[in-house]
């Protein structure tokens, strides 16, 4: 009898990033072991008993059965996994002495990518590129059939890309706890991988090119994971949420830009709903004013860039004046306005050791 074995074994490519978690590696991994069906074909008996040809037609079947039981039990299991010197291969281990190599789909890279202004301890690297040399609008493919996206935390928007606190926030706040997972946004390399100490107000910070175009900045990391240099894939874990840096309790600070110019992320994703607004965004000069961010129409994106940003440093603050109550004194008065001493007596032309009044007005800022 002439039969057909058809058993085909498939390790399919991840479509995101390799897991950490071995645990889910190898469930998925389980998974893809297909084993199909053994197909039979009998030859058609031409002469002589049929009862004898049935006969031996059964036997041989409760036989193939049972090799193929045989076969399914010896399907392996993995183990353990090794790593590799290429951080998109794996080495799997079964529990029948075997292996495997495991390849994670690896982005398409351009070799141009970190041909130009490629600086590995510069975060702003576009420096010598002016506003003004920059085209009126290009249009931008963030996403393709090759190249996917992934929000890089699901949290609340907790400050947006404006003029703040004496300063030009140029990205948004994105709330998480310490500890956070913190992805790719886009396929890329990482260009910068920089501890807090090197960087100031930004922490621990990633700076990923990618092959949109734009480079996206990760700040005040607890911990990256991923060093100058590496692909990373979107939705790839790259490190996790803290508060380094100026920071005033846990959150991702996360900037999106174009050649140095930054622009508000919320322009491409939208973060509520987590996903893409667009596959091609159109980037226009306008968007990098601090005071142009999404929700605005064109021509009023187009009106608030014209404004000039106000500098509130330069700014005359204005004077806060306190009424001296029984028991206060320049002590008790500084620590409750948040200042010191010294400033309280310059501001009001007395000496640190002078006797304060009851009623007495002092300009405190």
């Amino acid at each position: 009898m002439k039969k057909l074995l058809a058993i085909i074994i498939c390790l399919l490519f991840s479509s995101v990033a390799f897991s950490q978690d071995n645990n889910g590696f190898f469930k998925r991994l389980r998974n893809h072991f297909v084993v199909h069906d053994t197909v039979y074909i009998y030859a058609q008996p031409q002469n002589g008993n049929d009862t004898l040809n049935n006969a031996n037609a059964d036997e041989e079947e409760e036989e193939e059965e049972e090799e193929e039981e045989e076969f399914s039990e010896e399907i392996p299991v993995p183990v353990d996994t090794i790593d590799t010197d290429d951080r998109y291969r794996k080495v799997v281990l079964f529990d029948n002495s075997t292996w495997v190599f495991y390849n994670i789909d690896k982005p398409e890279i351009p070799d141009e990518l970190n041909d130009d202004h490629w600086e590995t301890d510069i975060i702003h690297t576009y420096r010598d590129i002016a506003l003004k040399d920059l085209p009126e609008e290009v249009e931008i493919r963030l996403v393709d059939s090759l190249h996917g996206y992934c929000i890089p935390h699901p949290g609340p928007i907790t400050s947006q890309f404006k003029f703040r606190w004496r300063r030009a926030h140029k990205g948004i706040d994105i709330g998480l706890d310490t500890g956070d997972a913190i992805y790719a946004a886009f396929d890329g390399v990482v260009r910068v991988a920089l501890p807090s100490r090197m960087t100031g107000g930004y922490g621990n910070v990633l700076v990923i090119r990618h092959v949109n175009g734009l480079e996206t900045y990760y700040g005040h990391l607890s911990k990256y994971i991923v060093k100058s240099g590496d692909v990373v894939k979107a939705g790839e874990l790259i490190g996790y949420g803290g508060s380094t840096g100026r920071s005033t309790g846990p959150h991702l600070h996360f900037e999106t830009r174009y050649m140095g110019q930054s622009f508000d992320p919320e322009r491409i994703f939208d973060f509520y709903n987590g996903k893409l607004r667009d596959e091609v965004f159109v980037l226009k000069k306008h968007y990098f004013n601090i005071n142009s961010h999404y929700g605005q129409t064109d021509q009023q994106s187009l009106n608030a860039s014209r404004k000039a940003p106000i500098d509130k440093s330069k700014a005359k603050s204005k004077a806060v004046y306190y009424k001296v109550r029984k028991g206060d004194t320049l002590s008790k008065i500084a620590k409750k306005h948040g200042t010191t001493i010294a400033k309280i007596c310059k501001l009001n032309g007395i000496r640190q050791n002078k006797t304060l009044q009851i009623g007495q007005r002092l300009r405190v800022k």
